[in-house]
């Protein structure tokens, strides 16, 4: 069995209600310049910690306009007004978009490298500021991933960044965050973080490992995603959502994505479609064009995510990928690049630029050409 590192954050708390342990927390480490990073919608969760850490003497600025796809000039808008309040501890309270700024904030708040320069993997020289991850989607898992993402606007290109500084010092993981999420962006999220397992549990470099948390995910997720869209308070399904979600995340740093994140990352560069959707769009085409790869292992997908068994592994893995399209349809998901906005013509751009992303499509298990990235676009009109 090949060596494997996971790298996680050094607390993890996962429950219903776990976020109440955390001004407890903060307090006993001394910290008192608290910079926290959310979106209006989130922020109202965050007011009754607040008022408990003002009370104590904690000093906290919040900045709340994190956005859906945020930029690389965005960012340093962001880090300027941290470095001015003089932070000494940052927390993020949010969707994937909001935790994957707030490492970033973290890492280079009192350092001198700029975020074009640790692009990639292992770039990042150290972070010396403590940083706590709040998920309030059950969608990217950053909460407890070494990955984070941002918009590069002059390549129109999502750019990812990874190392172990970006691990999170410690996650509150509380599936009560999630219950006022709505149901198209619980759906989207939801298939994102299937998109995780499926991706990691397929890649050229999967692992037993990580095998055990991708399928454990992709039964959680596949069993209860429509359960939370059509009722979103049903805090069982918010639960499962979450853990499975989290389960994705732990997949992330040791194994990672490949070609539908790729493949997704010209849709959210170019068009700002929303990271989930892109990849719900395009996990069907991608997973039959992966399952000559390994057939016994996408028909243990289809048998995971609920699809019935076939006559063979052939037509239980081609169940799976009609199940999860099927899934999709039921949770209002569009289906075709056509039906978002995407105009035909933008192929040949979004085939080179996904072709860009190589630090994913290296762990595709089969090998990916433009042609075939050129043929997967093309099939979605």
């Amino acid at each position: 069995m090949k060596p494997i590192t996971l790298l996680q954050p050094a607390k993890i708390e996962f429950g219903t209600g776990c976020m109440n342990r955390f001004t407890e927390d903060y307090l006993s480490l001394g910290y008192k310049k608290l910079f926290i990073l959310t979106t209006p919608p989130v922020k109202p969760l965050a007011q009754p910690y607040l008022h408990t850490l003002k009370e104590a003497g904690v000093q906290t600025e919040i900045y709340d306009q994190v956005v859906a796809e945020p930029t690389v000039s965005g960012f340093y808008e962001i880090l300027e007004q941290a470095r001015s309040f003089g932070a000494d501890s940052v927390i993020g309270i949010g969707g994937g978009s909001v935790l994957d700024t707030a490492k970033l904030i973290a890492a280079l708040i009192n350092s001198d490298q700029r975020v074009e320069d640790i692009f990639g993997t292992g770039l990042l020289k150290g972070r010396s500021c403590w940083m706590a991850l709040v998920p309030t989607t059950a969608g990217t898992g950053s909460e407890v991933s070494p990955n984070s993402i941002l918009l590069d606007e002059t390549e129109k290109l999502k750019k990812g960044i990874v190392s172990p500084f970006l691990v999170a010092d410690v996650a509150y993981v509380d599936p009560a965050l999630t219950v006022t999420v709505p149901a198209r962006i619980t759906a989207e999220t939801g298939m994102d973080a299937l998109t995780h397992c499926i991706e990691a549990y397929t890649n050229k470099f999967a692992h037993p490992v990580i095998d055990m948390y991708a399928l454990e995910g992709i039964r959680l997720i596949a069993g209860n995603l429509l359960r939370a869209v059509k009722a979103g308070n049903d805090i069982a399904a918010r639960e499962a959502l979450l853990l499975g979600s989290l389960y994705g995340g732990l997949c992330l740093g040791p194994v990672n994505t490949a070609a539908v994140h790729a493949l997704s990352y010209p849709l959210g560069g170019e068009f700002h479609i929303s990271h989930g959707l892109a990849n719900a769009i395009l996990l069907p085409s991608v997973m039959r064009f992966n399952r000559p790869s390994d057939i016994r292992k996408f028909a243990k997908i289809a048998l995971a995510c609920g699809a019935a068994q076939g006559a063979d592994d052939n037509e239980t893995a081609e169940n799976g990928v009609a199940h999860i399209t099927r899934l999709s349809l039921e949770c209002g998901i569009p289906t075709r690049l056509s039906e978002i906005g995407i105009p035909e013509n933008a192929v040949d751009r979004m085939t080179e630029a996904g072709m860009k992303v190589t630090r994913l499509l290296k762990n595709n298990p089969r090998e990916f050409t433009p042609e075939d990235a050129r043929k997967i676009y093309q099939e979605l009109f």
